[in-house]
């Protein structure tokens, strides 16, 4: 009787059309401490993953600069995705083991803006993130990594220090490889509002795929073609790093992260670390070449 009833349901479904939605994915947001807006930057990415309907958010916030950190232990290995959004204080020993644990065990992680700042002491998560910026990095701290001739760089020649950027502006994301998941069906061309574009990147790490590049000008920054989007190549894990999305005064207040060709991105890349695939379709209101679009309500188009 059970299994006619459970074949009854199934053709039901079958006439019907009708699915089991998919859970949604389960992310961590790690903030608390930076040199950026953290207390708007941590808030609009969850809005951002949430409301696609896509992520269930929750979010770890360490204790405050030079506060105790010992307690500081999320708990990586209950969520498909981490999201970096702290640049401060070193983590206990317990926390850097058991985020070490779920990287080499396949983990999924976002880096996303300042996040590649941080722990410039810490070998392994440098090589994790693939390249960082500040904290005193310099050519000891890995080659300078970014666009030649439409390959991936690396100078390990140029002394000098790691980490910069010209002033805010806005600029042309180029796709540097359109059969990767994230970027699949994307324009090879987009405008993004204005931001800090980050150069001068410095790392031991190795960049799987380039997704966009951009130009810095040279008055504006090293007239090099620099890396925003990229994924990293480390063992079995998923990782996607972002350098865009510098948070504004607020969330009303928030230009970079407002565009929506940051929240399509980090949408994206976030789905492919936790999942390894993206099902997202191209939204109608992605930005073209010529024009930025945005979702000041950090909501994708019904």
């Amino acid at each position: 009787m059970k299994k006619i009833l459970f074949t009854l349901a199934a053709a039901l479904t079958v006439i019907c059309g009708c699915s089991q939605k998919s859970e949604p994915l389960k992310a961590l947001i790690i903030t608390g401490q930076n040199n950026h807006n953290w207390k708007v930057s941590h808030i609009a990415i969850k809005q951002i993953l949430e409301n696609s309907g896509l992520f269930t958010v929750d979010i770890a916030v360490s204790p405050p600069e030079k506060g105790d950190m010992s307690a500081f232990k999320p708990t990586f290995k209950d969520y498909k995705v981490i999201i970096l959004d702290y640049n401060g204080d070193p983590w206990p020993d317990e926390t850097n083991n058991a985020f070490l644990d779920y990287i080499n065990s396949g983990g999924g992680l976002v880096v996303y803006h300042a996040a590649d700042n941080t722990f410039r002491d810490w070998k392994e998560f440098n090589r994790i993130i693939g390249f960082g910026g500040w904290g005193n990095r310099d050519e000891t701290d890995g080659p300078y990594i970014y666009m030649k001739d439409n390959q991936v760089f690396y100078d390990s020649t140029t002394p000098g220090p790691g980490g910069s950027h010209g002033r805010q502006h806005e600029f042309t994301l180029n796709c540097g490889d359109p059969s990767h998941p994230i970027t699949k069906g994307l324009p090879p061309k987009w405008r993004h509002a204005q931001d800090e574009l980050y150069d001068r990147m410095r790392g031991p790490g190795k960049v799987a795929s380039a997704l966009y590049w951009a130009h810095s000008p040279a008055d504006n920054g090293t007239g090099r073609d620099e890396i925003p989007y990229c994924t990293i190549d480390y063992g079995k894990a998923r990782i996607f790093h972002t350098t865009l999305g510098h948070a504004g005064a607020s969330l009303e207040d928030n230009t970079a992260m407002q565009c929506t060709g940051f929240q399509v991105l980090l949408l994206r890349g976030a789905e492919w670390a936790a999942t390894g695939k993206v099902t997202q379709p191209v939204p109608a209101d992605f930005p073209t070449e010529t024009a930025v679009t945005y979702r000041k309500n950090y909501k994708p188009e019904n």
